[in-house]
């Protein structure tokens, strides 16, 4: 799940959607924040605002709204179309249906191309037979140049996604299906680490098999720093997003659906401090819910700009 701005809070809800609701009237920059939880592999549902505590550079953060499943979630695909991807296009293109159902009405998602550039192919929409049938049209993409420039896709996707969104409620996702292959030029990790925070998105990756991260350079070897090697794995990591390394793309896609659709939301209020700052977060289950989920592993972003 995160764009940071200043929001107005208003307290209007019934009683029934307490949970869902902040408790106060404030202008206050919020840090959004989408969690996913699992145990041995499995989701954790079911958890509530106050079983999570939430950790601002080691400073105590009150949570200040709490949301499971009821949010609306806009997704947007991002489909390498380079030529060592068509067989898991295809793949994914064959499940697109049935790995849509795990979505509700109110969601969306969108639908983006790359190799050496980017291109929307379908823009947001809760029309998911729409998606199916672009998605059944992936294989035959072509015009977007040749080579691979991962970086450049997901800076121009967070982009989409934050001016296409801009004010409406709900959380974000990006899937992207690569290979991991390629190098990116003059677009380094920090570029699109930024450009995913910014945007409050999450960026989760569906990965063929035999795609790693990038090795460290050999000591002593000066390598030109225009060109970078992907890591979508750090990325992922970095905005709470997860990896699924995949056999069957059809398969990591459903997998993957229905876990963004589970994730839980929190929103706390955003530290003071210069525009710009990096700030690390951290969040953990309380000392009751560690007791009930002994093994549970949370995954979430890292940190946050101040804005």
């Amino acid at each position: 799940m995160w764009r940071m701005g200043l929001v107005s809070i208003l307290l209007w809800a019934a009683p029934a959607l307490a949970q869902e609701t902040p408790l106060f009237r404030a202008s206050v920059a919020l840090v959004k924040l989408d969690v996913q939880v699992t145990e041995r592999g499995r989701l954790v549902t079911g958890l509530a605002r106050e079983d999570f505590s939430v950790f601002d550079e080691g400073t105590p953060s009150q949570i200040v709204y709490f949301g499971h499943e009821t949010e609306p979630v806009a997704v947007l695909l991002l489909l390498d179309v380079s030529g060592s991807m068509r067989r898991r296009l295809k793949e994914m293109a064959a499940a697109s249906r049935r790995a849509l159902a795990a979505l509700r009405p109110g969601d969306q998602v969108a639908v983006m191309h790359f190799s050496r550039n980017a291109a929307v192919r379908l823009p947001f929409t809760g029309d998911f037979e729409a998606v199916a049938a672009r998605l059944a049209r992936m294989p035959e993409e072509s015009g977007l140049g040749s080579g691979t420039q991962i970086n450049l896709a997901i800076v121009t996707a967070a982009g989409y996604v934050a001016k296409t969104l801009e004010g409406r409620p709900g959380r974000r996702a990006i899937v992207i299906l690569t290979d991991n292959a390629g190098l990116n030029y003059q677009a380094p990790d920090e570029d699109a680490l930024r450009a995913l925070l910014q945007a409050d998105v999450v960026l989760n990756a569906i990965v063929t098999p035999d795609a790693r991260p990038p090795e460290p350079p050999p000591p002593g070897r000066n390598l030109n720093p225009d060109f970078t090697p992907p890591d979508v794995f750090r990325l992922a990591r970095a905005t709470g997003g997860e990896v699924l390394r995949a056999a069957d793309a059809g398969e990591a896609f459903s997998r993957m659906l229905e876990s963004i659709r589970t994730r839980y939301s929190l929103h706390c209020a955003a530290a003071a401090g210069p525009a710009g700052t990096y700030r690390r977060l951290r969040v953990e289950l309380t000392e009751e819910a560690r007791r009930r989920y002994p093994r549970a592993e949370i995954r979430t972003r890292e940190g946050y700009f101040l804005p």
